[in-house]
């Protein structure tokens, strides 16, 4: 502390003045002090321990030298595996060290602050209704209570860039929050596009600390509760239970559509490859008839006579085929006597 700030100092003339709280001289307070004085004082308090005193001078250096080592050793310091170092001097930040051993200047002009990085603190948001209720991206009102995990990133930021860093880091995930949620849909903040909402939130909060330098690191956003208002959330619920029976008649329609649609494809495929059969089978038909009929004609301008004779036996060989019957020469009447005899009876006892 400046020596003008304990009294009056030393050109004030007050009773206080000066760092032994006397005047100076000719001020009509106490005189001084007289080093010599002093340094006597402290050989003779030095000859009581130590035997054959100081040795005068050169003993009082030696004194004040291990007394400067020892102060010198006192700014050694030993940093945890889970914490990080702050080093100050004359009060002002100067460096940010890594576990284990180091140094810095010693008390009072230098300072060390040591806090823990490695533990993983938490904090709720969305307790009171005014931090919980929150507009969506389609005008809606819905009640958001969600828990933000973090641990200090850089101790030095931690402490001397944000006044209250805690107090900021609730503030910026509200904040965050709040922009997320009024660019999403009801529905979607409700049901699947939580995980997004949670990832966009964390996102945007380590951006605007780490644009502040509040040396934090957010390690998790978990929604905790997403409804609606209380004073809705019966309305709400119907309208829920409507959509989840719309959605499962549409599950159920699509269910039968997957059922019916293969079974209907695969019976089109059916009749068109009987389709393209039976096509396959009347041109070839169609194709055999016209060959044959092209061969028989060749042959009829070739020799119309037999050919005639020929196409006439095949097509009584075809009609008789199946016919009781009984062929009788021409000749074999007259000169042999033989007399034609149909026998009805049988013909008609076949027929029956």
């Amino acid at each position: 502390m400046p020596w003008n700030n304990q009294g009056g100092g030393w050109q004030g003339g007050g009773n206080d003045g000066g760092p032994w709280g006397r005047g100076p001289s000719g001020g009509g307070g106490a005189q001084p002090p007289d080093l010599e004085d002093l340094i006597r004082k402290m050989q003779d308090r030095g000859k009581r321990f130590m035997p054959g005193g100081f040795g005068g001078a050169k003993g009082i250096m030696i004194v004040l030298a291990v007394l400067i080592l020892v102060w010198l050793a006192s700014g050694i310091y030993r940093v945890d595996t889970n914490e990080q170092g702050v080093e100050l001097v004359f009060g002002k930040w100067v460096s940010t060290t890594d576990p284990g051993l180091d140094y810095n200047f010693p008390a009072p002009i230098g300072e060390v602050y040591t806090p823990a990085v490695t533990e993983i603190q938490q904090f709720t948001v969305g307790t009171t209704p005014t931090q919980s209720l929150m507009l969506t991206g389609d005008e809606n009102i819905i009640d958001v209570k969600f828990v933000v995990k973090w641990k200090i990133q850089d101790a030095g930021m931690f402490l001397f860039n944000v006044a209250d860093p805690e107090g900021t880091t609730v503030r910026i995930a509200e904040s965050a929050m709040r922009q997320v949620i009024g660019q999403t849909a009801l529905a979607t903040a409700l049901a699947e596009g939580r995980a997004t909402v949670e990832q966009e939130t964390l996102a945007l909060m380590q951006g605007r600390l780490d644009d502040y330098g509040a040396g934090v690191l957010i390690t998790q956003v978990e929604l905790q509760n997403v409804d609606p208002p209380a004073a809705v959330i019966d309305a709400f619920r119907d309208v829920q239970a409507a959509r989840a029976d719309q959605e499962r008649s549409i599950n159920e329609a699509q269910a039968y559509q997957n059922q019916i649609v293969p079974v209907a494809r695969g019976e089109s495929q059916r009749m068109i490859q009987e389709a393209e059969a039976y096509k396959e089978q009347v041109i070839n038909n169609a194709e055999g008839d016209a060959a044959r009929f092209l061969s028989v004609y060749n042959e009829y301008v070739q020799a119309k006579d037999v050919t005639e004779r020929r196409i006439y036996l095949e097509t009584m060989e075809e009609v008789l085929r199946d016919m009781e019957k009984i062929v009788i020469d021409d000749g074999a009447s007259g000169s042999q006597g033989v007399v034609p005899y149909l026998p009805l009876d049988q013909l008609r006892r076949t027929a029956e």
